[in-house]
């Protein structure tokens, strides 16, 4: 069984603690987040298979991390702890986009059971790995291969990326970038796209993968001339 790879999200050091060792024995990472701004922190540099969130945190509420999670779109489940045992709560927890509830006091055994079979789940939904051009993306893995090479990208690089990639060198505007890539309150006459495209072109080396079309927007070339059109700067 590949290895698990967990954000848990929890205030109270000693319960965190305690899920982080049991965890381990069962070969799960975890990484834990006393308050809600770790926890968007971690989401924001690693990669996780599921997300364990108590509801009840500082900063930020597990709530609205999984409002973040659901909203960023990559398909991580979430698991909620609370210490309410009220269909009510469960109910909102639900909405909210939680795809499985354990309610404290809860037994090890069962936390790993649940986050295995959320973690099946989730491998029988995995999106297909996508290649154009000499481009490998794994949507699952959030991983990027040039010509074989390994690509670090960060979180909005790899969102662009994946837009571009998904249109199969068809044009993708600014706009559609900004609408599919950022979140809803990212500012559209920022120059966030063109900068982000920039970096993200230039972290893929020569010859160059993306071309500006003047005007209109962005695309991954696919023909042989394509290091000639795609150094056009936008």
């Amino acid at each position: 069984m590949e290895s698990m790879r967990v954000l848990v999200v929890e205030d109270e050091p000693y319960m965190a603690e305690a899920i982080r060792d049991g965890l381990r024995l069962e070969a799960i990472a975890a990484d834990i987040a006393g308050d809600g701004d770790t926890a968007l922190e971690l989401l924001g540099i690693n990669a996780y298979d599921i997300a364990v969130l108590d509801r009840d945190i500082p900063g930020p509420s597990g709530d609205e991390i999984a409002e973040r999670i659901v909203a960023s779109g990559n398909g991580m489940p979430i698991l909620m702890l609370t210490a309410a045992d009220r269909l009510d709560d469960k109910a909102s927890g639900f909405e909210l986009g939680a795809d499985d509830y354990l309610t404290k006091p809860f037994e090890l055994k069962e936390l790993v059971l649940r986050l295995r079979a959320l973690d099946r789940r989730r491998a029988h939904n995995r999106p297909p790995v996508r290649e154009i051009a000499d481009l490998r993306l794994d949507p699952f893995r959030r991983e990027v291969y040039r010509d074989g090479r390994y690509v670090a990208l960060t979180r909005k690089q790899f969102a662009v990326l994946e837009v571009l990639v998904a249109a199969e060198g068809g044009v993708v505007s600014a706009e559609e970038l900004l609408e599919r890539a950022w979140d809803e309150n990212a500012d559209p006459f920022t120059n966030a796209v063109r900068i982000t495209v920039s970096a993200l072109r230039k972290r893929l080396g020569e010859p160059w993968l993306i071309a500006t079309v003047p005007g209109v927007g962005y695309r991954i070339d696919t023909g042989p001339d394509a290091d000639d059109r795609g150094a056009e700067r936008g």
